[in-house]
Formats: structure tokens, sequence, C-alpha cells
């Protein structure tokens, strides 16, 4: 049996036309290990005659060899390919294979089912329109298929096929067959899914699969591509708001600006108005230039390259969207969580978060909990292992523009990498902003940072003092804004003292809350940078990530991280404000030194020994690096 098709011989043409016309269907097969997806698979491309002839004979050679299946074809290998498959018996890497009918196209994944291969399964359902899951009649619904539903439901597919397999080990029982339909749509009915369509099959055998069987006549439903053939699954994504991620700025030459990319959903034409996220500034479109040629109209998944009626700034990893119909930007995230490495995930942990055009660092803030796969309760986690499911919060180090996963897969999703192995570890859909603002964008203003730096002749810069309690970090910055404003240069300092006294007056000395300190410190400090300023922070600021956290934000280009190194012996005999001897006392709690880390700097920018030197010396050391790296002119 092998691919036959008339029109191929004799109108090459009028056949390819036919196959660009037809609809088509990504799908996936999963559910538990050895209930039969890639026989599955193999049957539909057996019976859809999308075999050629060396394939056939190679398949027969193999089954002679490798197969499970006796004298009979062994189709689980036309999708089984690798060694470790075939010795083994089991799928291990996701397949893809296309066939068609008369009616529709079709790119089927085969996922593993062992529970070690999650992930996989959840790569190839990222993609796809409609589930089938595969059930063995004579097991009925096990674990791994209540995982790989949740998994199915959490991607995005509302379409699920329930194929009952192996229904001719079980003596074709409608019996059987009922009860496993009912318990999985029991258990599936708070999964969101639009419909869960049960058909009884045996793949090997072929029933009910490409026609109606007779060996079960009391099921009057539709074979499995008679169904496949028909479910409605088309999403149009052109009716939605137009969103394009920028992945390069074409510049071939001194004449040509235009930023590149697929569009993600939507339609986008000349003379739209559109907005440039997360900075929001807005143009208009001027020209939507393609190989082929300039175009009127771009849609959905055309790749094109936009240029612009203003000169703006735009670069890899911006947003191109509606102005009036704007993504949400956010750097604090709801996301559920599919947990794919044997590491657990730690909470606060850096890690690299990889979007669809940029990379970010970022770590899970909080579990705020976790799916038990068999019943669907949430429980509380700290922690997660291989192959979990949560609610977590995401803490990015930049704001990103984003759609909710459920409205736009490409502008919804995420991945996990590990900074140090560089390996995948999870896998994410972002669901909402946590910002008690919530769809609030940043208002471009014409008067810039460089703007206010020209008018005070300053180059604008953020120096950071990091120390104990006592070691001198505020005696130090009040010498050295005292040099700059005798030159006369813009200054300002933040105290840690003075800023607990309004805006962080909220704030204890927690692990938690000495890191919201530092957060809106940075925030502060970054606003005071942008107005053109030399800003001083004087904070204890005792935790690595956090000082990294605020370089990241201010610009590692203006902030000095200023290490005032005095030991810890050094500061409590000084003791200035009596603070040693009540946390000796036991009367002041989180004490940096005493009962909580202080993490000196690695590579600072500007390392002081106050032991060694007097805060007078120091602090014009500090004003002379300034002058010689030109913070102090324009």
């Amino acid at each position: 049996m092998a691919h036959v098709s008339e029109l191929i011989a004799s109108d090459i043409h009028g056949y390819l036309n036919e196959q660009e016309n037809k609809s088509y269907m990504r799908l996936i097969t999963c559910g538990s290990v050895d209930d039969g997806k890639s026989t599955l698979i193999g049957r539909l491309l057996y019976d859809s005659k999308m075999i050629f002839d060396d394939q056939l004979s190679a398949l027969e050679a193999d089954s002679k060899r490798s197969g499970t299946t006796g004298e009979q074809i062994d189709l689980a290998l036309l999708v089984d390919g690798l060694a470790a498959e075939r010795e083994q018996g089991i799928t291990i890497d996701v397949a893809y294979r296309f066939f068609s009918t008369d009616k529709r196209k079709f790119i089927i994944a085969d996922t593993p089912g062992h529970e070690q291969y999650t992930r996989n399964m959840a790569t190839g359902a990222s993609t796809a329109d409609l589930a089938i899951i595969l059930i063995d009649a004579r097991k009925g619904v096990l674990s791994q298929t209540k995982r790989h539903s949740y998994i199915v439901s959490l991607l995005g597919i509302r379409h699920v096929v329930v194929a009952i397999n192996k229904m001719d080990l079980v003596d074709n029982s409608q019996e059987q067959f009922e009860q496993i339909r009912d318990s999985y749509q029991q258990f599936a009915k708070e999964l969101g899914f639009l419909d869960i369509k049960a058909i009884p099959i045996s793949a090997l055998e072929g029933h009910n699969v490409l026609q109606n069987s007779t060996v079960m006549p009391w099921y009057q439903g539709p074979s499995l591509m008679a169904h496949l053939e028909s479910v409605n699954v088309e999403r149009d994504q052109n009716d939605q708001d137009f969103r394009m991620p920028v992945q390069w700025v074409n510049r071939p030459d001194l004449d040509f600006r235009g930023f590149s990319g697929t569009v993600a959903a939507g339609k986008v034409s000349v003379g739209d108005e559109l907005a440039v996220l997360p900075s929001g500034r807005t143009s208009k479109v001027k020209s939507i230039v393609t190989f082929d040629g300039e175009l009127e109209t771009a849609f959905s998944e055309q790749a094109i390259t936009l240029t612009l009626e203003d000169e703006i700034d735009i670069s890899r990893g911006d947003t191109l969207a509606s102005a009036k119909a704007r993504p949400e930007v956010s750097s604090s995230l709801a996301a559920d969580i599919l947990w794919m490495d044997e590491h657990e995930m730690v909470l606060h942990r850096p890690y690299l978060i990889r979007l669809e055009n940029r990379t970010i660092p970022g770590n899970l803030s909080r579990i705020n909990y976790k799916i038990n796969i068999n019943n669907l309760d949430r429980e509380n986690a700290e922690a997660l292992t291989l192959n979990e499911v949560a609610r977590c919060e995401l803490s990015l180090t930049e704001e990103i523009a984003f759609d909710p996963y459920e409205e736009n897969r490409s502008m919804g999703c995420f991945v996990i990498i590990d900074r140090i192995t560089n390996k995948t570890v999870g896998s994410g859909m972002l669901r909402s902003s946590l910002d008690s603002a919530t769809n609030v964008h940043w208002h471009a203003l014409d008067v810039d940072k460089k703007s206010r730096a020209k008018a005070k002749e300053q180059k604008p810069a953020v120096l950071w003092f990091t120390g104990l309690s006592g070691s001198g970090k505020s005696t130090i910055a009040n010498l050295v804004e005292q040099k700059l404003f005798a030159r006369g240069n813009h200054t300002y300092t933040l105290d840690g003292d003075n800023v607990r006294h309004g805006l962080n007056k909220d704030l204890g000395f927690t692990t938690e809350d000495r890191v919201e300190n530092i957060r809106r410190i940075s925030e502060v400090a970054n606003l005071m940078s942008d107005a053109g300023l030399i800003t001083l922070s004087c904070f204890i600021s005792p935790f690595r990530e956090d000082r990294e956290q605020a370089r990241r934000l201010c610009g590692s280009n203006s902030f000095i991280e200023v290490f005032i190194d005095t030991p810890f012996e050094e500061c409590e005999k000084r003791d200035p404000k009596g603070l040693y001897k009540k946390a000796r006392k036991g009367q002041i709690k989180y004490f940096t030194g005493l009962d909580s880390p202080y993490e000196p700097p690695v590579n600072p920018d500007f390392h002081v020994k106050t032991t060694e030197q007097s805060p007078e010396r120091i602090a014009g050391e500090i004003v002379d690096y300034l002058d010689r790296e030109g913070f102090l002119t324009t």
C-alpha cells in the first residue's frame, strides 16, 4: 500500500493548489505508557495511504527485526525511530508526522507516555489544536492520563478525543468503554475543554480508526478519522489586536531602517498607529516590506519588516502593538509553571527567563499552590520537583509586554533556563500582572535623561554605598556630596535611616522587608538618575542579588558600587547609634552581622578600607574617580 494521487501525474499544479487550500490541524497523541500512541499514528498513516513503497519495505524489514506484533507489521516503528525506542518498545522523543485526507491536512505529534519524559509531551502539546488522549481499555484512567490531560488544558488545547484503545483485548465490551468514558469525563469536567469525544478503537486492528467497525455495532458515533476531519478547531488570529515581537533591526544601508518579525496576532496596514513596548512611544506604519515586495496589509503568521514614519528607539526584544489596544506591561507576573528538571525548583534562585524574542534574568518569588494531579486539588508547596505543576509569582529584572497565554500563545509563554548548566528546567504560561495598577503603560516624554543631563552639564550616576552598620557609609557620602556641591554638580543623597522615616516606614528588618526596602530605593535612585542627578545611596543592602538588581535597573554604565569595607569588630567598637549593644542584648532582631547575613561585594567598582584611610581622603578619591570617568562634566 503506498501513497497515490491521480492529480500528481495528470495535473501537478492542480494537486499543489488542492493541498494548499485545505484546512490543516495540528494534533498530539498522549496518555500513559503502552497505551498505543505510536501504533495509532502508524495506523493513521497506513490507512490514509501516506506510506511510500520504500517506507513500506523498510517497515516490513524493521518489523521482523524489532517488531512486537508477531507476524504482523509493527506500525509503531513508523514513528519510533530512535534505537533506544525500538530496543525498549517505548517512545522517548517527540516525533512529528504529516498526513492528509481529501478533506484536511494534519501534523501529528507522537509524544512519550513515561512520566520521566513528560517535558517532551509538553513540547509537543504547545502548538497543538487537538489532543488524542489514549487510554488502555484494560487499565482505565491512570495518573499519567490525568497528568497529560491537565497539561493539555494548561497549554490551551480545548478539543479532546478520548481514544479508548485495545478494545479487542476486552472483547469489545460496551460496558468497559462506558465505564472508562464516564470516569474520564468526571475527572475532566473542571479542565475547561470545549468538547470531549470518546471513541472505542483498536489501533492494532484498525477498528473505528479510519472507518466504523462491525465488531462494535453498539457504537454509533463517528470513526476517529471522521471526527478529526469534521471538528472545528479554527482560531482566527487576524481578529485579535496586532502584536509583533521585534526579532531584528533591519539596517542594510544608511537609507533603510526596518523592524523585522513574525506577526503574532492581528493584522497591520500602512498608516496604522503602533506603540513600541515597553517604552510606550508611538508612530505610524510607513511601509510593510516582505521578500516578495511591499504589502498594504499583513496578517497573522506572516514574516514582515515594518518601517515607521518617525525615528524612534526600537531594538530586538521590544514589541510592536496596536496603539489603541496595547498588551500589559509588567515585571511581576502570575504564571503556571511545569517543572521539567530532576533538580527541584528553588524560590528566589536566579534563572534566565526566555520569551519570544528576549532573555531576561528573573526568579520565582512565591508558589501560590501546586496541583495534585489525581484530584486537581490545590496544595501548599515550598519547591517543585520533576513534572509538578504550580501557580507561581514570577519576578523579572525588566518589564515585558505580554498577553495572557489563553489569549495569545506566543505573547504569553516562556521557558526557564538554569544559568549554570544552560538547561531548560521549566516552562510557563503567563496569566496576569501582579502589579496593583494593571494596564498602566510608561508615558514617553520628549525631555529625556540625556537632555536633563546636558542641562546640568554632568553625567548621571548612582553611587551605591554598601557596608555594615557603622562602617561609615553616610559619613563618607556626606563628604562626597559636599565636594560635588562645591564644584557646582547637582546631587542628592538617599540615606537608609532617613528613607525609613517616610517612603519605607512600613517596612521592618526581616529578609523579605530588606529586599523590598532595596527594591523601592533602587526605583527611586533610577528616577533620580533619569532626572540627571548624581545620586548617593547609603544602605547596608546586605544581599548581593539585591545590589545586582539595582545595577541592572539603573544601568551598569551609571551604577557605581562603593564597598565601605570596615571589619565587624571595628563597627561594633564605633557603634555610633548604640545598635550593636542593643542587638547583643537581644533587643534588635535580624541585625546584620549577628543574626542576619551580609554578603560582601565580589567585584565592587570602588573598594575602600576605613581602617587604613580617613573619611576625607576616601571622599576625595571618590570625587577624583568620578572626574576621571567623565561623570562631572559633559
